[in-house]
C-alpha cells in the first residue's frame, strides 16, 4: 500500500467536508486511517491457501465449520460489513486441513475490498481448487453498513450468500 497517498488523500478528504486538517482532534487522523486501513485490507498481503495437511479416513462423510466471523469492508462506499461463514464440504481422498485454516482462507478474502457475493464465491473456489474435495458449500451471512447508515437506512438486514460446488447437497446447512 502507499501509506503517503492514503494520508493525502484523508486530508483532502476531511477539507473537502470542510473540515480544518490542523485543529487538535484532527492532526493525526490521516495517520490513523493510513494505518486502519493496513491493517483491515491486509488480506491483499496475503496468499488465500488452504492445504490438505491431514490425511484421515474420511470417505463420504460431510465435515461442517459453523460461525467463521469476519469483518470487511464494502468496494462501492468503502462501509463495513461483516457476520459469519458456515462451511460444509466432504473430502476426498481423505484430503481435510485444520479447521484454523479455513478461518485463515476467510480472513484472507474479507481482509480486502470486498463485496459479500465474490467473497462466497472466492472462498468456494479456493476450497475446491485446493483441497479437491467431492462438493463444498459456502454460506455468508453478513450486515452490510450501507444499507443501515445511508440509502434505506435499515438497520438488522441480513444478507445471506451461498456458493456450492461439486456434489454436496444444499439443505446441509
Amino acid at each position: 500500500m502507499d501509506r503517503e497517498k492514503i494520508i493525502q488523500g484523508v486530508r483532502l478528504v476531511l477539507e473537502g467536508i470542510g473540515e480544518d486538517v490542523k485543529r487538535p482532534g484532527l492532526q493525526k487522523t490521516p495517520e490513523r486511517v493510513a494505518t486502519m486501513l493496513e491493517e483491515i485490507l491486509a488480506g491483499y498481503s496475503r496468499k488465500p491457501q488452504i492445504e490438505a495437511d491431514i490425511s484421515e479416513a474420511v470417505a463420504h462423510n460431510t465435515i461442517i465449520i459453523r460461525g467463521i466471523s469476519f469483518y470487511s469492508m464494502c468496494e462501492h462506499h468503502l462501509l463495513p460489513f461483516f457476520g459469519e461463514v458456515h462451511i460444509a464440504y466432504r473430502p476426498a481422498q481423505n484430503r481435510i486441513a485444520g479447521f484454523s485454516a479455513f478461518a485463515h482462507l476467510v480472513e484472507t478474502y474479507a481482509r480486502r475490498l470486498q463485496l459479500q457475493e465474490r467473497m462466497t464465491n472466492q472462498i468456494a473456489d479456493a476450497i475446491m481448487e485446493q483441497l479437491q474435495p467431492e462438493g463444498v458449500l459456502v454460506v455468508v451471512e453478513a450486515r452490510q453498513l450501507c444499507v443501515s447508515m445511508r440509502g434505506s437506512r435499515k438497520d438488522g438486514v441480513r444478507t445471506e450468500t451461498r456458493a456450492m460446488r461439486g456434489n454436496i447437497s444444499a439443505d446441509v446447512l
